[in-house]
């Protein structure tokens, strides 16, 4: 009932502002427009949308989306664990010093745990007066919401996402009204709006492409949609890289890939050097391989090959997520992408599926793009198919 009450109270009004100028520059197209998103981890690339890039650049596709002939560049100035107070610190070196057109600021995950809203909404009000010192525009980024907990609890989330939007009614500044546009997906279906989470508290690329669609709906007044972007391309610039230099190529692969990558990869490079490391997966749960999962970031490997098998016990869809997630999530760097990682489908690994397991299958394809990942759909001549693509046509 609070969830509700607080989603109808966000909604209550849209905040109005000035038309942006930057709107009309990106509609004209003449000249370069530099966009610059300033944010905690949340903003910045990190394992939850897959290691590459995050909402900023997925923004910038947006944008493009809706003026095809607009000159924009959008930079990311995301750090994990940022607050305003760290923002404010940084300002000059991260965001002014690039001579920015238009400055989006989303902060609020961190300040909560750390920072009387007071203060808060005093380091937004200094930000905002230093990007404005430099005639550049901002739009304040409401975050989005969480699975509460005693340390995020929703009450106190609430309170700072309405003091973003108090704070931009003052200053007379566009909100992008990020919480409003997840809870929106959480008013109509709880499993919808969780699966566009990679945990508690961060979005997944899913999520970050709301995120992007909302905050280019308040730049231009346009709506456009991302749910057609893929991952980005290639899948394997890490392995690439190794090959062409003929080095050491180390994988870490669940069967049956841990005896087909090598032949793979030496189909294409004869001379290649791949050392292959089996994740073993028989007799595992899905919560065991979630744990096994932890050790793959100190493995330091160049390629990790995903694949939960098709007959694992059948689980309910959360519970699928939330394992199935940080399989991938500790498969990958904490930063930025570091080694390449591949997932194959859970029909990869079983022939035949049963109608739950099927389920299973469509939710495994949804959390992997949503991971901005690439995925196998079959085995060897699959994992060939794949490998040829994504290292060949780079050569």
């Amino acid at each position: 009932m609070m969830r509700i009450l607080l989603f109808l109270l966000s909604c209550v009004s849209l905040l109005s502002a000035a038309p942006l100028k930057t709107a009309r520059l990106l509609a004209a197209g003449k000249e370069p427009v530099r966009v610059v998103c300033i944010g905690d981890s949340i903003t910045g690339v990190y394992y939850h949308t897959g290691g590459l890039r995050a909402y900023p650049e997925m923004l910038q596709i947006a944008l493009q989306k809706i003026h095809p002939q607009a000159q924009v560049t959008v930079r990311n100035a995301g750090i994990s664990g940022d607050t305003t107070t760290g923002g404010l610190k940084r300002l000059e070196r991260d965001v002014l010093a690039h001579k920015p057109h238009l400055v989006t600021v989303m902060f609020g995950m961190n300040d909560l745990v750390r920072t009387p809203v007071a203060d808060f909404q005093n380091n937004l009000r200094e930000i905002i007066r230093r990007c404005r010192a430099i005639d550049a525009e901002v739009v304040l980024c409401t975050q989005n919401s969480i699975v509460e907990s005693p340390q995020r609890p929703g009450a106190k989330l609430a309170e700072f996402t309405q003091a973003i939007r108090d704070i931009a009614k003052a200053e007379s500044l566009p909100v992008a009204d990020c919480f409003t546009a997840f809870e929106a997906v959480h008013a109509k279906d709880s499993l919808e709006w969780n699966l566009l989470l990679s945990d508690p508290i961060h979005p997944n690329m899913a999520g970050h492409k709301l995120f992007a669609e909302t905050i280019a709906q308040t730049i231009t007044g346009q709506k456009t949609t991302l749910s057609g972007i893929g991952p980005p391309l290639p899948a394997l610039r890490h392995t690439h890289a190794l090959l062409k230099a003929g080095k050491l190529v180390k994988v870490l692969a669940m069967p049956p890939y841990d005896t087909l990558i090598a032949p793979a990869i030496q189909q294409l490079y004869p001379k290649a050097v791949v050392n292959v490391t089996s994740w073993p997966v028989e007799g595992q749960t899905l919560a065991q391989l979630e744990e096994s999962a932890k050790k793959v970031r100190s493995m330091a490997q160049d390629l990790v090959l995903i694949a939960v098998p098709g007959s694992l016990p059948v689980q309910k869809p959360e519970a699928f997520h939330k394992s199935y997630s940080w399989i991938m999530n500790w498969s990958l760097s904490f930063g930025p992408q570091q080694w390449d990682v591949i997932v194959a489908l859970p029909s990869a690994t079983k022939t035949k599926l049963t109608t739950e397991e099927q389920q299973h299958e469509a939710l495994a394809r949804r959390l992997i793009e949503a991971q901005d990942l690439h995925s196998i759909e079959g085995d060897a001549a699959a994992l060939t198919t794949l490998l040829t693509q994504h290292l060949k046509t780079q050569n």
